[in-house]
């Protein structure tokens, strides 16, 4: 029976080496601890249990761990969640409360709406907060000559 257990683990490892998701190789783990018991024992019921309950344990107790050092630091943003934190130029006028307002970051222009109800005028500076449905958030920034 060792010889079914060690195709298995092959198997599994070899799925594991195709995909990213780091899962697959506890099962590939579990066939070698059963692989392991078949020179014990006979007993498929006892080398199934200890495949089944080996790979459980060790995916849920060490998954979280491997994961912690296999997470990207440095994943970079796409799209719209891109934008947050530029600074972008207002083309026409912010008014929240009336819906009006537009501005220019990297040669796209946005409908934006500010997080406060002030009016932010045409050719001031504006950081984006966050994206609203189709719309920017943004607030204004203060250049040195407006803060007190």
């Amino acid at each position: 029976m060792w010889k079914f257990w060690l195709v298995i683990s092959g198997i599994c490892f070899a799925i594991e080496a195709v995909t990213v998701g780091f899962l697959i190789f506890w099962f590939g783990i579990g066939a070698l601890l059963a692989l392991a018991c078949s020179f014990i024992t006979d007993s498929i019921v006892i080398q199934s249990t200890v495949f089944v309950v080996s790979s459980t344990l060790l995916m849920f107790l060490t998954r979280p761990f491997v994961k912690k050092f296999t997470k990207k630091e440095n994943e970079i943003e796409t799209n719209v969640n891109s934008l947050i934190n530029k600074v972008g130029i207002v083309t026409e006028d912010i008014d929240t409360i009336n819906g009006k307002g537009q501005i220019k970051i990297g040669g796209e222009i946005w409908s934006a709406k500010c997080e406060s109800s002030e009016i932010i005028p045409k050719k001031s500076k504006v950081e984006v907060i966050s994206i609203d449905g189709v719309k920017v958030l943004v607030k204004p920034l203060k250049t040195p000559a407006n803060v007190k």
